[in-house]
């Protein structure tokens, strides 16, 4: 009887000791759900945040767009809006992106500067004022020496730039529309301000009577049609041991004059009275080479020393 009942007793115990682990388990694994539930939302919202990092991180790596296009569809990169060199030399910000259809017009190309010109360049219109003075037998600080054709200027200090606007022949335009061409044969000084033409009284008269004495106006660089060869010309003094040498005719302004030595040509420096000079007397009596503000090169041989005197060649630059 007390073995049966303590056997019972055991089974009790044993049941007991099941159903506390089967609750405590079936407790342990709500538990287990309940953070999973709990988790999950945030695994979620982690992996959209790793994926709009990967998206940013993309849009930043891609490659640059060929010139004269731009990215349809990503946004612009930090280095989109930095400053860049512009072509002078400063520092301008880039533009922001266009537009699909404005993306579509081919970008306007940057005018093409004449890099041999001095101040005076093709193509542009300077504003100034006209005056006049007695331009004599027409010899002036370019050291032409006496001129048939009258249709002369002297060029303010400024623009005359060393002597550079000798030879230059300049389109001048009054407001009451008249005109005349000039060649510049002479220097204006201060008080000539920049873009100041001193007019021969002759070619002041095609745009204004004499007694105005001023006049508004503008003036442009002109490479005209009807002109003779190119003349060259070594100045007084001369010789094989030191030499000046000028051309003299040309149609347009002259940015180098170089001679051929031993070691190849040599540039020659230029003065105010409109001559290049060696010092040393290399290249005097040589091929000549002569370069305009295009780029055109011309060469002429045969030139001997002789001072003073006007020796013609055959050549000319071409008309712009």
């Amino acid at each position: 009887m007390h073995e049966t009942t303590r056997q019972a007793a055991r089974q009790r115990r044993r049941r007991r000791r099941l159903l506390v682990g089967t609750t405590t388990g079936v407790i342990v694994t709500g538990l287990l759900v309940c953070l999973v539930m709990t988790m999950q939302p945030d695994r979620k919202e982690d992996a959209g945040q790793a994926t709009a990092t990967a998206v940013t991180n993309a849009q930043e790596t891609l490659p640059s767009a060929s010139p004269g296009h731009e990215p349809s569809s990503a946004s612009p990169s930090p280095s989109a809006t930095s400053a860049t060199p512009s072509a002078s030399g400063t520092l301008a910000k880039a533009s922001p992106p266009r537009s699909a259809a404005a993306s579509k017009v081919s970008p306007r190309k940057a005018p093409v500067t004449t890099s041999l010109a001095g101040r005076i360049r093709p193509k542009v219109t300077y504003p100034g004022v006209a005056t006049v003075y007695k331009a004599g037998v027409g010899d002036g600080a370019c050291s032409y020496g006496p001129s048939s054709d009258m249709m002369i200027a002297a060029m303010n200090t400024t623009d005359y730039e060393t002597s550079r606007a000798c030879g230059a022949y300049i389109r001048v335009r009054a407001a009451n529309g008249a005109s005349v061409t000039v060649r510049i044969t002479n220097e204006c000084p201060l008080p000539c301000a920049p873009g100041q033409l001193d007019l021969s009284e002759q070619a002041f008269a095609k745009l204004a009577p004499v007694s105005t004495g001023r006049l508004a106006i503008t003036w442009s660089l002109l490479s005209p049609d009807a002109v003779g060869t190119i003349s060259i010309r070594y100045k007084t003094g001369s010789s094989p041991y030191w030499c000046g040498i000028q051309a003299i005719g040309h149609r347009n302004p002259l940015a180098r004059l170089e001679v051929r030595t031993s070691g190849g040509w040599r540039q020659l420096a230029r003065t105010d009275y409109n001559y290049f000079l060696s010092p040393d007397g290399s290249g005097c009596g040589g091929a000549i080479r002569l370069t305009d503000i295009y780029g055109e090169q011309l060469t002429v041989n045969g030139i001997a020393v002789r001072p003073d005197v006007v020796q013609p060649t055959r050549v000319q630059f071409a008309r712009h």
